[in-house]
């Protein structure tokens, strides 16, 4: 995005490799000196906020200027908001441009030259001050103004007797937790494989900090009744992590006890399933258990399994520890069980994360007061600070909701944004983690990111070339530009479109001309010798095994 001349006038262009046409705000078409041409179809325009516009027109032959050269650029008359002109993928590729996210520069080649280097505006710029009687002036002349009402937000402090609903249930939200858990109808156990012998191992060294938080949390968990001392033959290690505020973690490393632990297969819920549970909702609110694992008790017979050794002796945990592998489960599992009259109605559940969602403010405080009944029924109790009520959009599980659809949380794309060129498998495995968990917003995710899953595979020499250096640059591209998504609406008119290539299978789930999500998947290796007829029918039944429920 920057600043630019078309024609003669500066306006502000937005480069947009998500768009497939080039558009002009109403405003500046009118200020342009050209004859507007009537379009031979029909052409309508869908918004983000899930309206549709037909434009009639196109201005032809416009010149934009970029670094000092001129391009000729068609641009269609609509309905802008924030920018007077967006240039489409179209003209970027007739044009092979290279859209650079993190320099946010646009490389545009030139024969037998250097290429172009076009600079957008950079996100620390600092706008100027102006005085009153400027601004008067500037706005007689139609310039463009922004009002912004600066407040300091520490000194409003979030509280519960502030909060419609939550003020009746001050019991919910204690300081800390008050103590041991009572017997729930759901207990952690710990089922060994058969022949598994108990395992003890040595305390890792800590430094002088680190001790004295060792002490400190050792205290607190005793005092509250969480821990007791052992002379159980188990024994794992403790170290402390850094969290993102100075403050250290203590963790357990119960590593060599997962092993021999026989997994509980309990089934966590599907991303996308919780969400299409969203459909219709307006009002939302979230809520986070405090230290969910704390509130639930171990079995009297498992307890001696939890223990683990320090500087300052043996302990182990009455209650379900944090790195215990069945943990999650368990915990998923108790929270359905409460939660079971009201999920998918009104609530879900993904762990320790409770989101109520409603169609009207009415309904939202009836099934707010439901589900706060109901944890203090089963005295289960949030962390106030970490809660959320009345919300009109809502971050859930790394996404952001509302009555629109669904979109790629923008905490996500800014750490996606200044993400550096991966230098081993290893980060090439964790870009692709984060970049996948958002692949239902990105058309063709799987055939983009293949020269780079192709680097992960064993026996492949790591050589960062062109191919990789454009897909990766393209990915960060989709996803810092990703749509809003449309959430489903009822069980009819579902539409879903596949396409099969050399490179993958795509498809696409639609209604009524709405996009739910995207998908794909590369080729596997016997696929890839596939008559072009026998991969267009691979990829009718890709799109069935994972669309069928919506069809």
């Amino acid at each position: 995005m920057g600043k630019f001349l078309l024609d003669d006038f500066y306006v502000t262009v937005l480069f947009d490799s998500g768009a497939d046409t080039s558009y002009v705000s109403l405003k500046v078409s009118q200020m342009l000196k050209r004859a507007s041409t009537p379009l031979n179809t029909k052409h309508v325009v869908e918004l983000a906020n899930g309206k549709s516009l037909e434009a009639t027109h196109i201005v032809q032959g416009c010149n934009l200027i970029l670094a000092g050269q001129t391009f000729s650029i068609d641009l269609i008359p609509i309905v802008l908001g924030s920018f007077d002109v967006v240039v489409d993928m179209d003209w970027l590729s007739k044009q092979q441009a290279e859209i650079l996210c993190k320099e946010k520069i646009i490389r545009i080649p030139r024969s037998g030259q250097e290429p172009l280097e076009v600079k957008g505006d950079k996100s620390g710029a600092v706008a100027g001050i102006i005085s009153f009687l400027k601004a008067q002036k500037c706005l007689r002349k139609g310039h463009t103004a922004i009002l912004a009402l600066v407040t300091d937000a520490a000194t409003k402090e979030k509280r519960i007797e502030d909060i419609p609903v939550v003020r009746d249930f001050p019991q919910v939200f204690p300081e800390d937790l008050p103590g041991l858990p009572p017997h729930r109808q759901v207990e952690f156990q710990v089922e060994l494989a058969p022949g598994a012998a108990p395992i003890a191992r040595a305390p890792y060294r800590l430094a002088p900090t680190e001790l004295e938080e060792l002490s400190k949390q050792l205290q607190e968990l005793l005092d509250k009744g969480f821990i007791r001392p052992s002379s159980s033959p188990w024994g794992a290690p403790v170290l402390f992590v850094k969290k993102k505020d100075g403050t250290f973690r203590m963790c357990i490393d119960y590593r060599e006890l997962n092993k021999v632990t026989v997994k509980n297969r309990y089934p966590l819920p599907r991303i996308d399933d919780l969400f299409d549970q969203l459909q219709g909702s307006s009002y939302y609110s979230k809520i986070d258990l405090r230290s969910g694992y704390h509130q639930l008790r171990v079995r009297d017979e498992d307890v001696s399994k939890t223990a683990f050794r320090t500087r300052y002796g043996h302990y182990e945990f009455l209650v379900m520890p944090f790195g215990l592998t069945n943990a999650p489960a368990v915990f998923m599992d108790l929270m359905n069980r409460v939660c079971k009259p009201y999920l998918d109605k009104f609530v879900i559940v993904f762990i320790d994360d409770i989101l109520i969602y409603s169609k009207s403010q009415e309904e939202h405080e009836q099934h707010l007061r439901l589900i706060l009944e109901l944890l203090r029924k089963e005295q289960l109790y949030a962390k106030f600070s970490k809660c959320d009520f009345w919300l009109r959009e809502v971050h859930f599980l790394g996404h952001v909701v509302n009555r629109d659809g669904i979109h790629v949380d923008p905490s996500k794309v800014d750490s996606m944004r200044n993400w550096p060129a991966p230098r081993t498998p290893t980060e090439i495995r964790q870009f692709l983690g984060l970049a996948g968990y958002y692949r239902r917003f990105i058309k063709d995710f799987s055939k983009i990111a293949q020269p780079l899953t192709m680097l992960t595979q064993k026996g492949v020499t790591y050589r960062w070339g062109d191919s990789q250096e454009t897909a990766f640059q393209y990915l960060k591209d989709r996803l810092c530009s990703a749509p809003i998504l449309s959430l489903p609406e009822g069980t009819d008119d579902f539409v879903v479109y596949c396409d099969a290539s050399i490179q993958g299978l795509g498809c696409v789930l639609m209604q009524r001309d709405k996009v739910i999500a995207y998908a794909s998947r590369q080729l596997k290796v016997h696929e890839r010798n596939y008559t072009t007829h026998d991969l267009e029918l691979g990829a009718v039944v890709f799109v069935l095994k994972i669309r069928r429920h919506y069809l």
